[in-house]
């Protein structure tokens, strides 16, 4: 059975809501990570340090939405009812089943919170028990330690490192970490990912 194309979606959850990403999440965004240096260090694009700059962030994003290349999501703090983030999927294929989740990034309040758990959580179930997909991965810049455990703790396996796979903004290569969980892994990581938000 073909799986369904991720197209835009509001999804809920105790602590966060992911919802359509717009130019109106502009001032909470850059509030909430423009300039940090360590927020944007293994982004490849830099560090957006003005306002006007990260406008072009965003309108990249939704230009690759428009295109039909991404499903790109505003992060929503429920608790202060602010954007703090950013995730989305990239690189679907309905055909053969798989997606990508990645353009993530919080501020750095939202470390070591429930609210990777919990976008992940929500992203994943969308993923594998709303849109059918067979297969979901997710790429990191093979230096970003932190990144990687972040992905391995939502139960996602390490697939290998993909060598000279794209240019960082300071003009070095970057090699990248694919991890990917499947359709029938899925039922035991929402478990313990699930598990792990009420204990939070």
């Amino acid at each position: 059975m073909t799986a369904k194309l991720p197209a835009p979606v509001t999804l809920v959850g105790r602590h966060v809501r992911l919802e359509p990403l717009g130019r109106h999440h502009l001032s909470d965004l850059f509030a909430a990570g423009g300039g940090d240096e360590e927020v944007w260090r293994w982004v490849p694009s830099g560090t957006p340090h003005t306002e006007a700059e990260f406008a072009a962030v965003i309108d990249k994003r939704l230009a690759e939405i428009e295109g039909g290349t991404a499903v790109v999501f505003a992060v929503i703090d429920l608790a202060g009812g602010r954007a703090i983030g950013m995730t989305g999927y990239y690189d679907f294929d309905a055909v053969n089943e798989l997606v990508e989740i990645g353009g993530t990034w919080y501020a750095r309040t939202a470390w070591r919170t429930a609210v990777n758990t919990e976008s992940k959580l929500l992203l994943l179930t969308h993923a594998f028990e709303d849109l059918g997909m067979g297969r979901v991965f997710w790429k990191a810049d093979s230096l970003n330690e932190r990144s990687r455990s972040a992905i391995s703790r939502l139960g996602a396996t390490f697939e290998g490192i993909h060598r000279r796979d794209r240019l960082r903004a300071d003009g070095s290569w970057r090699d990248s970490a694919y991890f990917s969980m499947l359709a029938d892994e899925w039922p035991e990581a929402k478990s313990r990912l699930t598990e792990r938000l009420s204990l939070g």
